[in-house]
């Protein structure tokens, strides 16, 4: 018989378990970053740059079917590892979001969001139809604009009052919070000719070029930072070269939307806007394509010098994938209103790109899976070294 009886708290002490540490809850969703958005981003760009392509392919609109399909999987899988990834591990997120290196990839679930929608309305619809199509895209576009537009406002205030960020540490990653409007303005028009004709129509139109410019004005102030930065601290550490590609979403995106928006401006705004939107088209997007092609040009070159150097694979080699696809996007919309040939077979040549990057990407991240690398804790970068030539 024991010497004192046993109290009510004691009893329940001893049949309730001890708390699971964190880090052995759900082990494998702790490295689950934001950053895994961009494998849907990459692969839902697959399937809307295919079917925007100005000419015909056998077979290449069922390919793209299939793709937006897997993007439409992916996005639900990603979804529900980070849900899991912020319950388990809610100290690992909230570091991110006070991580200036992880941080900008919260604007990364925006942009997934939308592709997906996007993707639906131009090819998901031919599997689950029009309206299904539309009703997936409305949800989509209206959660992943209101994050997006949180994203721009929230990360760069984390950057002023939370991150340290070192003098001449610009990287191409900053843009992503700020490019999600962007992409907004670009999918919108997808909608605007489901909307009632009159304010509705000339409300989201010009909702759209309002994140255009918002987003376009946002690129202008960081991109003299990281081309900066570029030439004053060299070259940048081999694992984030391929962030260089991040710079052509702006400019692709950009140049995708004044001329989606072009296309719906006649239904939806009186006929001088909608005429002078459909000039400003032109006069806007064929310079922005000319930097873009400069840019891609330069971010090769440094892609293959680091490739040299010994640059593996890793997640931030899905930025090869959904920058691209805005530019083949955009040089098909300057194709359809130009008249063109060039733009044309400028666009199928984006595209042959994308779709090997995507093959890339997709075949050594699900190498990584399977062998449990991508799951693992990151590794601490190199330290900068002088450069090289």
């Amino acid at each position: 018989m024991a010497i004192f009886p046993q109290t009510q708290q004691t009893r329940r002490a001893q049949q309730s378990p001890l708390p699971i540490p964190a880090a052995e809850r759900l082990p494998s969703l702790r490295y689950i970053g934001p950053n895994w958005y961009a494998t849907v981003m990459g692969t839902a760009i697959v399937a809307s740059a295919g079917v925007a392509l100005p000419v015909h392919v056998p077979g290449l609109r069922t390919a793209c079917t299939v793709v937006w399909a897997l993007a439409a999987l992916a996005l639900a899988t990603v979804l529900v590892a980070r849900t899991g990834h912020w319950i388990a591990h809610r100290d690992q997120a909230r570091g991110h979001l006070l991580d200036p290196a992880v941080a900008p990839f919260y604007g990364c679930l925006s942009m997934a969001l939308l592709a997906v929608g996007g993707s639906s309305m131009v090819v998901g619809k031919d599997v689950i139809g029009h309206g299904a199509a539309l009703a997936l895209d409305v949800v989509l576009y209206t959660a992943g604009t209101l994050i997006g537009l949180g994203a721009a406002v929230a990360i760069p205030y984390l950057m002023v009052v939370r991150h340290r960020i070192e003098p001449g540490t610009a990287s191409p990653v900053w843009l992503l919070p700020v490019v999600a409007p962007m992409v907004s303005a670009a999918l919108g028009p997808l909608l605007v000719p489901e909307l009632p004709a009159g304010q509705w129509r000339e409300a989201l139109l010009l909702a759209c070029y309002a994140m255009f410019g918002l987003s376009l004005l946002a690129t202008l102030v960081m991109l003299p930072l990281i081309f900066a930065r570029l030439v004053h601290q060299g070259p940048l550490p081999l694992a984030l070269t391929p962030t260089l590609f991040l710079v052509l979403g702006p400019l692709g995106q950009s140049t995708t939307a004044v001329n989606q928006l072009a296309d719906v401006a006649p239904g939806a705004i009186g006929a001088p806007y909608a005429s002078g939107l459909g000039v400003f088209a032109v006069l806007y997007g064929v310079p922005v394509m000319g930097f873009a092609l400069l840019w891609l040009a330069l971010a090769v070159a440094l892609v293959v010098r680091a490739a040299r150097n010994g640059m593996t694979f890793g997640m931030t080699w899905w930025g090869f994938t959904f920058p691209v696809g805005t530019c083949v996007t955009g040089a098909a919309g300057l194709a359809r209103h130009t008249g063109l040939t060039a733009y044309t077979w400028l666009a199928v040549a984006l595209y042959v790109l994308l779709v090997a990057a995507w093959a890339v990407a997709g075949a050594r991240t699900l190498r990584g899976l399977f062998s449990g690398a991508l799951l693992a804790a990151p590794q601490a970068p190199a330290p900068v070294t002088a450069r090289t030539t």
